[in-house]
């Protein structure tokens, strides 16, 4: 009987599932959205029983799609939006109230108190910089802020994850409530060099262990399906990885040196940096890339927390595009933006420790400027936050600047985008054929626990190449452009707030 992997990535928007073969070739892949909530400015939610019931309709229909059984999948890997918290009963195997999703701001003032309290000794010892995104926040603030959870913990009824957890707690049928390390070690509660529980931030906070996920490798069987959750099979589930570090080993940036950038709500770069850990500095973080047996391999991660957003709102907000795809259609129709620069919201890691929430801005709007200016200036930005990373990588360290860069995610299918980003880097970028590379990293992780791949280099000689953009700015123009960026950048960091 032909076997297969199934690996889920559930992400910020909705669910991917594919299904590969011991090639590493998608045999079926299915995906469908999932809805955002928005109470509140700088609020945002998602459903968790809902992500529990979108992943599973992809996962039959992919399974559909390949005319595949459930007794064919060896095994499951995981992956998934990180940071995003949830709060459930472990009797019941309800959630309590929403997830609060990893863009959300609410935080804002707790994560000042720990800045000013302790920054560099907190980053230090987690390897993540102190920003309304961390898990570790948003307990606290559900702790102080919501009734039913504050009732449910002291019961002794709750359990709390990312949506790693909650997957695996609902395909076991609740056996395991585990975490990886990858995704752990953004949540500001692990500490970087032992890869435990950080004792002193679960004190500062008075997060109680109890209601946390065991730690365990990126590549481990943590447990087997309950039947009635999984079309009737017991399956292995054997991976489990944040989206972003294991799209690095889904790109097949498994050497030191080598790095990645994904383009979808948001925006990720990420430096392999393989045995060393490099505390968090020049505005980057120091994730656990994945654990493999004894391997934890480390990176340096700069992430922008809209790119593919500011597209969906050309969109759904102006009006100016009916679909994402078009806006490359617009964008290519001019030569240049006239000298206007979009700015999202919250651009580049370090925003959000000014003390607000940035909102962000489009400068330069004159006559004459359409919407073919403000689209093509809107993709640009993607490549500029990333060109914003590797100055920031610069700085980290000598040796650092990798000569080449991946590119993946859903808006990396953008020719302009890529081809712009090589220009503005000044180095060459590659695109897969299979641009969801977080699907394909936590299936490599699953499949090598249960042996299916017998060791990284098998999975290093699937990665296929579909293009190479090579830049073709010269560095003064290179130049020139950037440095409008930074203009526009300071304007918006230094422009009143209410």
């Amino acid at each position: 009987m032909t076997t297969y992997i199934l690996s889920i990535h559930q992400r910020t928007a909705g669910t991917r599932v594919v299904i590969l073969d011991r090639k590493a070739n998608v045999v079926a892949s299915a995906y469908a959205e999932i809805t955002q909530h928005f109470p509140q400015l700088g609020w945002v939610e998602h459903d968790a029983n809902e992500i529990w019931k979108v992943s599973m309709k992809v996962a039959a229909d992919a399974l559909q799609d390949g005319r595949i059984s459930p007794e064919q999948i060896d095994a499951i890997g995981v992956t998934n939006q990180r940071d995003t918290t949830v709060f459930w009963n472990k009797k019941t195997g309800e959630p309590v109230g929403r997830a609060i999703a990893w863009q959300d701001q609410r935080t804002l003032a707790l994560c000042e108190q720990l800045i000013a309290k302790d920054k560099a000794g907190i980053e230090s010892r987690t390897g993540m910089i102190i920003v309304p995104d961390v898990t570790a926040a948003k307990i606290r603030w559900l702790m102080d802020n919501d009734q039913a959870i504050q009732k449910g913990i002291a019961r002794g009824e709750l359990l709390c994850g990312t949506v790693d957890s909650w997957l695996i707690w609902k395909l076991s049928g609740g056996a395991a409530h585990v975490t990886d390390h990858s995704n752990a070690s953004l949540t500001l509660l692990l500490n970087a060099n032992s890869l435990t529980y950080d004792d002193a931030m679960l004190s500062e906070l008075g997060i109680p262990r109890e209601i946390l996920p065991e730690l365990r490798r990126s590549s481990d069987i943590y447990a087997y399906t309950d039947p009635d959750a999984f079309f009737g099979a017991r399956v292995a589930i054997a991976g489990a990885a944040g989206d972003q570090q294991v799209a690095v080993l889904g790109q097949a940036c498994v050497e030191a040196g080598m790095a990645k950038n994904t383009y979808s709500s948001g925006s990720f770069m990420l430096l392999n940096t393989g045995d060393r850990y490099f505390p968090p500095g020049n505005g980057l973080f120091s994730p656990v890339l994945w654990t493999i047996g004894e391997s934890v391999v480390y990176g340096l991660e700069g992430k922008a927390d809209v790119a593919g957003d500011a597209l969906h709102w050309l969109q759904h907000g102006l009006g100016i595009i009916h679909e994402a795809g078009e806006a490359e259609g617009l964008a290519s129709q001019v030569t240049d933006t006239q000298g206007v620069y979009f700015v999202p919201p919250v651009s580049g890691s370090d925003v959000v420790r000014k003390g607000f929430y940035a909102r962000g801005a489009i400068l330069g709007i004159a006559r004459g400027i359409t919407r073919h200016h403000v689209a093509r200036a809107a993709l640009e930005a993607l490549a500029y936050q990333t060109r914003d990373f590797f100055e920031m990588i610069k700085k980290q360290g000598p040796g650092f600047t990798p000569p080449v860069l991946r590119a993946d995610g859903r808006i990396s299918k953008s020719d302009f985008l890529l081809q712009f980003q090589a220009d503005i880097l000044g180095i060459p970028v590659e695109r897969p054929v299979f641009t969801n590379t977080a699907a394909l990293g936590a299936a490599y992780l699953a499949g090598l626990a249960v042996g299916y791949w017998g060791s990284i280099d098998e999975i290093v000689a699937c990665w296929k190449r579909e293009f190479r953009f090579e830049p073709r700015f010269s560095e003064e123009r290179r130049e020139e452009l950037y440095h409008g960026w930074q203009r526009a950048i300071k304007q918006v960091k230094n422009a009143p707030r209410e």
